[in-house]
């Protein structure tokens, strides 16, 4: 009997902890509950930071998942989703919470794949980018007629149409030379940004396969119309970032008892989507005394589209199953190429040790405004071991 009673006292503590999923359309202070509720639960691998607040004032929550939450490790990739930039179209919004009330869940019930893909990734969840605009359609209600409000933010600008068109520098220096990577931003651009967008120079760009910090910083209060391009453009040629958009319902508000068949036929292409981050090369990029090396560039052969290494000299290069050359190089050091097999599942590691060069070159070319590419510093390697195999949770700097 007493066997019998432990089993159900651990059972009814299990069912205790672990809140049970819930479907339903999520406004502000509900969101920012759930948020809470799930880094309450599993504090030791969960962080959540502001990146700014809206027009209206609302904070912009972001969820992070990490076994370290709040530190970059080296040579582990960050990956970000977005939901809600739209804000009468609501369902990214809500699979975003149920993903992070389901990656906790998993993890304290030590599901293997859950806690690898957390022991080896950091992840980054912002479910509203724009909370006004969802605050608006949700207030019209599911049954008006017509189109609801709330797709542009309290300014009334589409944040989806709204970042510098950075094509005509791509175009540009394809034709007359010039980087195809971290072009820079139009002069237009720069004090509008410094003002009020502070977050094309921050946070969103940091996040796919990106090998960079996350400072803070973001608004979404842009009030300009001189631009049309959207994120995933902007991030592609300003960044490190890949980013895609998915369009995941024909219906941009769906009642809430369609969201439990929404999740469940999603969450699984949600998860995978994070996975493939570990897809392709990574490594450091180093010099002969073996410091890190910041902004050196990484380029595949036959890809017109190069990656820089990050803060501490690691990069990452989302590539499919095949065999790359790839080349290193920096201002000041000789350039190296290897060739890089790249199978169907752990991410290949490539290396690279850059000589100084005996006599100097700049590898930075001129963009259509004078300006150069390829900055580069260097630092002391911070040294970085991670054992692959499952631990134990345990609590990371906050």
């Amino acid at each position: 009997m007493s066997d019998l009673l432990s089993v159900f006292l651990h059972l009814l503590l299990l069912f205790k902890l672990v809140a049970p999923v819930t479907f339903h359309h999520h406004h502000y202070d509900d969101l920012v509950r759930t948020l809470y509720k799930v880094h309450n639960q599993c504090p030791h691998i969960t962080r959540i930071y502001s990146i700014g607040r809206s027009v209206k004032g609302r904070h912009l929550y972001v969820l992070e998942f990490s076994d370290y939450p709040g530190t970059h490790e080296l040579l582990e990739p960050e990956v970000k989703y977005v939901g809600n930039m739209h804000g009468d179209e609501v369902l990214g919004r809500e699979l975003l919470l149920q993903m992070s009330e389901f990656l906790c869940e998993e993890f304290r019930n030590w599901n293997p794949r859950i806690m690898q893909l957390i022991h080896s990734t950091r992840i980054h969840i912002l479910p509203s980018m724009n909370p006004d605009g969802y605050e608006m359609a949700a207030a019209q209600g599911l049954n008006t007629s017509g189109y609801l409000i709330g797709r542009n933010n309290a300014n009334g600008v589409d944040l989806n149409r709204n970042f510098p068109d950075l094509n005509t520098y791509f175009y540009y220096n394809e034709k007359y030379g010039g980087p195809n990577h971290h072009l820079p931003l139009p002069d237009n651009w720069k004090n509008q940004l410094a003002k009020v967008y502070s977050y094309a120079h921050g946070w969103m760009h940091q996040g796919w396969n990106c090998g960079d910090y996350f400072p803070d910083g973001i608004t979404n209060g842009a009030s300009w119309y001189s631009l049309s391009k959207g994120m995933q453009d902007f991030n592609y040629l300003h960044t490190n970032c890949f980013d895609i958009t998915l369009e995941l319902s024909c219906n941009k508000f769906p009642h809430q008892e369609e969201l439990e068949r929404e999740w469940l036929g999603n969450r699984e292409a949600l998860i995978q989507f994070l996975e493939q981050v570990h897809q392709g090369i990574k490594g450091m990029v180093l010099d002969d005394n073996n410091n890190n090396l910041t902004g050196a560039v990484i380029s595949v052969s036959g890809i017109n589209h190069d990656v820089t290494s990050g803060e501490h000299g690691d990069y990452f290069r989302l590539l499919l199953p095949g065999t790359y050359s790839v080349t290193a190089t920096a201002p000041g050091f000789d350039p190296k190429t290897v060739t890089a097999i790249v199978g169907p599942a752990e991410p290949t590691l490539v290396n690279f040790h850059l000589q100084r060069s005996t006599t100097q070159v700049n590898p930075g070319r001129r963009t259509p405004n004078g300006r150069q590419g390829g900055k580069m510093k260097m630092q002391p390697q911070i040294p970085k071991k991670k054992d692959s195999a499952m631990r134990q949770p345990h609590r990371g700097p906050a």
